[in-house]
């Protein structure tokens, strides 16, 4: 017996709204992908030339992500998004610098970006490394001095085992780089006004998971 001809109906292509205004709105978006991306059932995101074309015009991202370079890690497959709807700032333990920062404000006051996540993740080869201690060559010293504050707080909650200490130094190096987003002027200004939120999260390399941490959230959403 021969088979039914049987026609395939592809996926309709993944659309966002143009303009996002809402952090509630963003985190959603942000959600939905993220929860895509558990399940395996990414969207279809057009990456062609007609979508290349269309951005030559300009970009509208929808939230600020700043992360870890990790390469297991990329929020653009993490959160299921495509060209334009992300402004992504990556560096070795999701750290912020003056360049780093001037990039975040270039979101904000310019793109007029309406939410920021701060997002750490499990297994951190960089926060690890500072936990350990030891020898950091080269430039890498000035990556383990950036995180150190964050594992001396850990360690004051008491004594911990080296997997617990290096988690709870993981969540308290997301909620310093809040931090130090929060001294911009540019930043705060978009706080004061409603403007902007910053949400703190870990990845969780096992499940594909981000989990958003609340105790780091700031502004309105």
């Amino acid at each position: 017996m021969s088979k039914a001809n049987t026609t395939v109906i592809p996926d309709p292509v993944y659309e966002r709204p143009e303009t996002i205004a809402s952090c509630t709105e963003a985190k959603q978006l942000l959600f939905d992908g993220n929860k895509r991306f558990m399940e395996a059932k990414q969207a279809n995101i057009d990456t062609g030339s007609t979508k290349r074309e269309a951005l030559l015009k300009g970009q509208k991202p929808f939230a600020v992500i700043i992360s870890c370079s990790d390469s297991r890690v990329p929020p653009e497959l993490i959160f299921d998004q495509g060209l334009g709807d992300l402004f992504v700032i990556r560096n070795a333990g999701n750290i912020i610098d003056a360049v780093s920062l001037g990039s975040v404000e270039y979101a904000v006051e310019h793109l007029k970006t309406p939410l920021i996540v701060v997002m750490g993740h499990q297994s951190c080869g960089a926060v690890t490394a500072t936990v350990e201690g030891g020898e950091a060559p080269g430039s890498i010293s000035a990556i383990v001095e950036k995180i150190a504050p964050s594992v001396e707080k850990a360690k004051q909650a008491g004594d911990v085992f080296k997997e617990e200490l290096i988690e709870k130094s993981i969540r308290e190096n997301v909620k310093t780089t809040i931090a130090e987003i929060e001294k911009s002027p540019i930043v705060e200004h978009a706080l004061k006004k409603g403007e902007l939120t910053i949400l703190g999260a870990e990845y969780h390399l096992n499940s594909g998971e981000v989990e958003w941490l609340n105790e780091g959230e700031k502004g309105m959403c």
